[in-house]
């Protein structure tokens, strides 16, 4: 049976993939030990990326080579914004973190760098390096809280909260799809093309691992 050539992805970025688990943040969550002003930082910076993201679902959707693609990137777009972005909004508010907070954050450097690198890549990349781009966010996200969701629950119904949302079979299948998208397009590629879905693949997944860190050290521009 041929491999899976996003079996091949996963295998190159095992590495960072693997220190996405163990980082301290992830690791903070699923035991519940994570200091509240970490992941307050998080959150604030997480609303950055998803109205950044948003635009990115909005050229996945204009760029889409067939209808059916069209149809679930534009679905995508339409729930991140009418329906993620209000559900994080709700989420911060446990924390105390009002609308007016969210909306005024600015960018730390690895967000601003990481939304620019996936923007970049959806206008000036093909369809099928922006997809390979896309996926380390949904399919990393979802093997972090299938990975926690077996652990002891946190203490701190909120981290529970966040863990159940990134392991539900929703995103999982969101995950999937967008693993089984890859395959297909990158179906009959020449290995070139393959090295440069690959790269944009490994470079969204360092990034990955850099928000995680960015949160932990609540990362600021130094003037």
């Amino acid at each position: 049976m041929t491999e899976r050539f996003t079996e091949r992805l996963r295998q190159r970025a095992a590495g960072i993939w693997d220190a996405q688990f163990q980082h301290p943040f992830v690791r903070g969550i699923g035991d519940g030990t994570l200091q509240l002003d970490k992941f307050k930082f998080w959150l604030r910076q997480d609303y950055v990326f998803l109205t950044e993201y948003a635009r990115l679902l909005a050229l996945a959707a204009a760029r889409s080579p067939d209808l059916t693609t069209m149809i679930r990137f534009a679905t995508l777009l339409k729930e991140t914004v009418e329906t993620e972005m209000n559900l994080h909004r709700n989420y911060a508010a446990e924390f105390h973190i009002s609308p007016e907070d969210l909306e005024r954050e600015s960018p730390a450097p690895t967000t601003r760098a990481y939304t620019d690198f996936l923007l970049r890549v959806a206008t000036m990349g093909d369809f099928e390096e922006l997809a390979a781009a896309l996926l380390p966010c949904m399919w990393a996200f979802s093997e972090i809280g299938q990975r926690l969701t077996v652990q002891s629950r946190p203490s701190d119904e909120r981290y529970a909260k966040w863990i159940a949302m990134y392991s539900s079979p929703e995103f999982a299948e969101l995950a999937l799809w967008c693993r089984n998208l890859v395959d297909n397009l990158a179906a009959g590629l020449p290995e070139r093309d393959l090295l440069r879905l690959e790269g944009a693949f490994l470079t969204s997944s360092r990034y990955e691992l850099r928000f995680w860190e960015m949160a932990w050290n609540m990362e600021q521009w130094h003037v």
